[in-house]
């Protein structure tokens, strides 16, 4: 699949998901355009399903929304509220260290550069860029398993993980695409191209796919 092809793609799902459940850190940053939430957000959504996170997120949030707030909060409260986020206790001594940091070197404001993002406990590439997308609206390519396996699916990409993933849409895929992407797919990954058996018969791009990989279908 070229390009051209892939962006054609892109806004047929575009208009598709619209119908769809929308993501729970894209949720987040629409219900308050808060760096702060969508970073904390983000980090309790690793390894998690959407709900959980969404309930998390609710209570957590309730008890503190700021990295002062936080910090008023013991490791042990904190692990109560998020409780069952995957790694919950490694997450609340992560969310303390990154409110902690961000206090002590950044007036308690969230960096919107990737490079400076990257140096907080627990945040790698996809958190980062997915701050920088959802929290300032900045340019940038948020990558989990939905996008790389649907763009590997697709047969845009071949790319052997997230990381090279990133790298490959940055260098093919024109700047305007980037931040929606990630929206895009992951919603669709979530309900249609599952990773497992894919809804092939509703898909409204079957007529691009090359299905790489896909062995079952329904």
């Amino acid at each position: 699949m070229n390009t051209e092809t892939l962006i054609k793609v892109y806004h047929i799902l575009k208009k598709e998901v619209e119908h769809y459940k929308v993501p729970i850190i894209t949720l987040i940053a629409q219900t308050k355009k808060d760096p702060y939430r969508v970073l904390i957000g983000t980090v309790l959504s690793l390894r998690t399903k959407d709900e959980v996170t969404a309930q998390a997120c609710e209570r957590l949030f309730a008890e503190a929304d700021t990295p002062e707030k936080m910090l008023q909060l013991s490791e042990k409260k904190i692990e109560e509220l998020i409780y069952p986020t995957g790694f919950y206790k490694t997450k609340a001594k992560n969310i303390l260290l990154i409110s902690k940091k961000l206090l002590d070197e950044f007036q308690g404001k969230v960096p919107d550069d990737i490079d400076t993002l990257l140096t907080f406990p627990n945040v790698g590439r996809k958190t980062a860029n997915l701050v920088l997308i959802e929290g300032y609206n900045k340019a940038g390519v948020c990558v989990d398993i939905h996008n790389w396996r649907i763009l590997n699916r697709l047969g845009y990409l071949k790319a052997k993980n997230p990381l090279e993933t990133e790298m490959q849409i940055r260098k093919r895929l024109p700047k305007t695409y980037w931040n929606k992407l990630n929206y895009i797919l992951v919603a669709f990954g979530q309900n249609t191209c599952v990773p497992v058996s894919p809804k092939c018969s509703q898909c409204p791009v079957r007529q691009y796919c090359e299905r790489k990989g896909v062995k079952i279908h329904r």
